[in-house]
């Protein structure tokens, strides 16, 4: 498949299906103790983590969120250090399949309506956070992994109430979920979600950055319809104005001088990432506007 060049990062399509957790492709390799730790999808990866480092421990999950909890030592340690032998890996395969470009754009900021909110893993506090260890984050290669949802009640009307949310794993003290500022829409949500992580990423000097999101919106506004709305004045192709020209301003610029992987998982597919970025971005938008 013809994939997109990169213009402010790049995009891979998450192919999933299966239950909460699981894919259902391949498997995942966790790296408690190794030259780099963290999450990966190949036999491979894992294998330069851990191979004649001392003292490595390392094991297979079938499920992400297992293999993430295994990094965080909160599993047992039975069969630590049994990775398989390599497997055929569809999973990693699959996931890096590029996303092919849309052939038009949005002429509306109308979605479909998001049920009453609801979450865990709140941080309301927007104060910045604390510089906080390599060993707290999970990678997927030498970048940090995270997850960013937008959500937005009775979206289009006027009692609408929106929220952001972003998930950096299991009781991390950087998931936030928090009301969305001014207009409240959910492409609004999505867009201003990714800022978040951009901009909590960059606080903990993180330059590469794999960031998951349902938004296809927000993915091909970044990657693509930016540049094209920046050479025509902000204008779509029809001529009329971009509506959501100040949220993709503030990503665009938060991007620069980050590498950025841009990774599209479809929305409520069981997909623990994405799934609890969705409840952090319910929850805030329960919140009372500032």
């Amino acid at each position: 498949m013809r994939g997109l060049l990169p213009l402010a990062g790049r995009i891979v399509l998450v192919a999933l299906r299966g239950g909460r957790g699981c894919c259902g492709l391949g498997m995942f390799y966790a790296v408690r103790r190794g030259r780099r730790t963290g999450v990966f999808l190949t036999w491979n990866e894992c294998k330069a983590q851990v191979d004649r480092f001392p003292a490595a421990r390392f094991k297979k999950f079938a499920s992400e969120d297992e293999a993430w909890a295994f990094v965080r030592n909160s599993v047992s340690l039975d069969g630590e250090g049994s990775c398989l032998p390599e497997q055929k890996n569809t999973h990693a395969q699959e996931s890096q399949v590029k996303v092919s470009k849309r052939l038009r754009e949005p002429l509306d900021d109308h979605e479909e309506e998001v049920s009453e909110p609801s979450a865990k893993y709140v941080r309301k506090n927007t104060e910045p956070a604390p510089a906080l260890g390599k060993d707290t984050f999970s990678y997927m290669g030498d970048s940090v992994v995270v997850y960013t949802d937008g959500c937005c009640s009775s979206n289009g009307r006027r009692r609408a109430r929106a929220g952001i949310g972003v998930y950096w794993g299991p009781g991390h003290p950087l998931n936030i979920g928090i009301r969305l500022p001014g207009r409240q829409t959910n492409q609004r949500a999505e867009i201003h979600a990714a800022c978040k992580a951009i901009e909590q990423a960059k606080a903990q000097n993180i330059s590469k950055l794999v960031l998951y999101t349902d938004s296809m919106f927000t993915i091909n506004g970044i990657t693509n319809w930016v540049q094209g709305w920046k050479k025509n004045g902000w204008k779509t192709s029809t001529g009329k104005e971009v509506i959501n020209k100040e949220d993709f301003v503030q990503l665009e610029e938060l991007t620069h001088g980050m590498d950025i992987q841009w990774m599209h998982v479809p929305g409520h597919s069981g997909f623990v990432g994405n799934e609890e970025a969705d409840r952090l971005a319910r929850e805030g938008a329960r919140q009372s506007q500032d």
